[in-house]
């Protein structure tokens, strides 16, 4: 890969602050109760792996972060500030949809289909949101796009459209769409799942790059590998709770809850 990112050059969170807190966070969906109170913190520079079967609320939680759903209790925190909330008080309020979308732009997401503007070529996907919701310059916004494209191995597909990439391509397309906002917080919705698997290996070369620049990060996975070597902490998830949390190579390797023996036994 070229033009990697020096950690001097990713943003950083406040002080001793984690980039992510969550306390009692709990979500419903109707009657159906997804996150049972999910309590968490990830340092700034972390990579934070989730793993767990599907329906265990992984994904429901990494949208909870930005707000894209709306929790039902608790609280979460991103860089020490309130999610989609401010308190005066002992009270919450709920912020209007233009505040929630000024803080959404310091978190990129990265989701298992890629959702690329199919009308407009990748350099094009990835000047978007810097022209449209920062006012960057369209020139700047084309240079950083480049440049954002030739880190994630894409440069000579600039021009391409979407219809004419591989979803391995189009995804990190998504990663470089993302990098654009100049987040502090990547979240990753099983960025991989979608993909064949010989195509899964460069989005993967992607994400550790990004690792290794200092890049907070969360990441809903079934790649154990990934979790292992480049994951600084892993929680697994089952029925809307935490079931066990440590180290990814202590996790993998010695699980000490029945449930994550159990799922564990099934994927690796």
């Amino acid at each position: 890969m070229t033009g990697k990112l020096s950690k001097q050059q990713v943003p950083a969170g406040r002080g001793d602050l984690p980039m992510v807190r969550a306390e009692g966070v709990h979500k419903s969906f109707g009657q159906v109760e997804v996150l049972k109170g999910i309590d968490l913190e990830v340092r700034a520079g972390e990579v934070f792996c989730l793993i767990g079967p599907s329906g265990s609320g992984k994904s429901t939680f990494l949208r909870c972060i930005n707000h894209l759903e709306k929790i039902n209790a608790g609280r979460l925190w991103v860089d020490g500030e309130l999610v989609g909330y401010r308190q005066q008080g002992d009270k919450l309020y709920e912020l209007r949809d233009r505040e929630v979308a000024m803080k959404r732009r310091d978190i990129g997401m990265v989701f298992q289909r890629f959702n690329l503007f199919p009308h407009m070529t990748a350099v094009e996907n990835v000047m978007e949101a810097p022209v449209q919701v920062k006012g960057v310059r369209k020139a700047d916004a084309h240079e950083r796009a480049m440049s954002l494209l030739a880190r994630v191995g894409l440069a000579d597909r600039a021009g391409h459209y979407p219809s004419q990439l591989s979803g391995g391509q189009q995804q990190r397309v998504a990663i470089a769409r993302a990098l654009a906002m100049d987040p502090k917080l990547m979240l990753f919705d099983e960025p991989t799942s979608a993909l064949d698997p010989e195509l899964v290996g460069d989005v993967l070369d992607v994400m550790r790059d990004l690792a290794e620049s200092g890049m907070t990060m969360i990441v809903v996975t079934h790649e154990m590998g990934f979790a292992r070597e480049v994951g600084d902490s892993l929680v697994f998830m089952d029925g809307g709770v935490v079931v066990e949390s440590g180290r990814p190579r202590d996790v993998l390797t010695n699980p000490q809850h029945k449930r994550t023996q159990s799922f564990l036994s099934k994927v690796l």
